[in-house]
């Protein structure tokens, strides 16, 4: 394909007047329009008048086998994973989580997301079936498996080797979840395959209670002390770090998952986002499986700094629009190990990215296009959405599989997985 956009966002910024070639589902070449036309006479341009040609969404932190409750966690106190997700997984079978997990993937395409980070599943099943439902949506996923038993974790690793969209990754869900030793060898493994960890830290009071119970120390600080804290660690929320925990994220190289509207919606604080970008802490941003919309997303983690930060200090940008979209497209694929692979519209990388229709009144006049993107622009912009090269949505749905069909199956299916699983909500006044 020889795309011939009307914008074109790069990592300095949009332009003009460029074109993109993808052959094989990479970047081959960039450069100006008339010099690629004129270079590949055999190819016909496809020419995006009005539209933005723009990397997808890196979702850092999702849980692909949640899709069927997550309405219920509306209204709910901290730590719900204990009342709701793990009830939830556990009632689940090889059927409902491959469609839970395709489900998730559908909305994830539908708000722009080319590559979601799945932080590993309880429900009793082969994480086979989250592949095969990520695979077949045409979504970019790093698969985890939960390994806080210590077993299993090489072979997980092995096991996808080569494959075009499923990276492997392994999990442990929170660190008292594992012994000391586990975690460092889950950790080295990583480290030595090219792998993340995902490993939920700081996220609630709770849990940062319990680690200075049982360990004497703060879930960060703990993984530093076992070795175990590096480059190759996704750390999830980290909402609740102090200066120290800060300081040894970013000496450490461990990125992190902000994760603004899990914060919103179940959370006791927001991360320290700008803290940690003027600190050098690698991070991208997640949405912990509460809605998969790009757009709202950046939205969302911009307006949570402005609130908890911004006001109270006179900042007011707060990063501006190009943090936080870097922050979730370039800078996220590579807090989830991607870094190499996608993240941006670049000569090499994979061609994993959305045509956004800026003809709208929303970006009418514009000014400040990332800023706009960040504020303004909607899910219903996105035209099209491209993973390794191949048309995965348009307009909004699949062309090549029945995205109707999985949703009515779904409202048929979910109710009975929600009933099954007898969650204890606390029901709001």
């Amino acid at each position: 394909m020889l795309l011939v956009p009307e914008l074109l966002l790069l990592a300095d910024g949009p332009v003009r007047g460029q074109a993109v070639l993808v052959d094989g589902g990479k970047f081959r070449e960039i450069g100006p329009a008339k010099r690629l036309v004129a270079a590949h006479g055999d190819l016909r341009p496809v020419r995006l008048d009005g539209h933005l040609l723009m990397p997808g969404f890196i979702d850092a932190h999702h849980h692909l086998t949640q899709s069927f409750g997550k309405a219920k966690s509306f209204g709910q106190p901290s730590e719900i994973f204990k009342t709701i997700w793990e009830p939830l997984e556990h009632a689940l079978d090889e059927e409902t989580a491959y469609l839970s997990a395709k489900l998730a993937a559908l909305e994830a395409l539908r708000g722009g997301f080319t590559t979601v980070a799945d932080a590993g599943t309880r429900a009793p099943v082969d994480v086979g079936a989250l592949a095969k439902a990520t695979e077949e949506a045409g979504i970019r996923c790093v698969l985890s498996k939960i390994v806080s038993d210590g077993k299993g974790g090489p072979a997980h690793l092995g096991r996808w080797g080569g494959h075009p969209l499923i990276h492997p990754s392994l999990a442990i869900a929170v660190p008292e979840d594992a012994t000391a030793a586990v975690i460092k060898k889950t950790a080295d493994l990583c480290a030595e395959a090219g792998a993340v960890l995902q490993i939920h830290v700081n996220e609630h009071l709770a849990s940062v209670e319990r680690s200075l119970k049982s360990v004497g120390r703060r879930p960060i600080d703990y993984l530093h002390h076992i070795g175990a804290l590096g480059p190759h660690v996704l750390g999830a929320h980290a909402t609740l770090t102090t200066p120290t925990e800060i300081r040894l994220l970013a000496d450490s190289g461990a990125a992190v998952s902000y994760n603004p509207v899990a914060s919103a919606w179940k959370g006791n604080a927001v991360a320290q986002a700008t803290m940690m970008a003027a600190m050098g802490v690698r991070f991208g941003t997640g949405t912990d499986g509460t809605r998969g919309d790009g757009f709202r997303l950046v939205d969302a983690a911009e307006s949570a700094q402005r609130l908890t930060s911004g006001l109270a200090t006179g900042d007011s940008s707060c990063g501006a629009g190009r943090l936080w979209i870097d922050h979730a497209t370039r800078l996220s694929a590579d807090a989830v190990g991607l870094g190499r692979v996608t993240g941006e519209i670049a000569v090499g990388k994979a061609a994993d990215f959305l045509v956004v229709d800026v003809n709208v009144p929303e970006l009418t006049p514009s000014y400040d296009l990332r800023w706009e993107l960040v504020r303004l622009s909607n899910r219903d912009q996105i035209t099209a959405v491209v993973v390794d090269g191949r048309l995965r949505l348009w307009d909004g749905w699949p062309p090549d599989w029945d995205g109707p069909a999985l949703v009515a199956r779904a409202a048929e299916v979910g109710p009975r997985v929600v009933r099954r699983a007898k969650l204890q909500r606390v029901e709001p006044t």
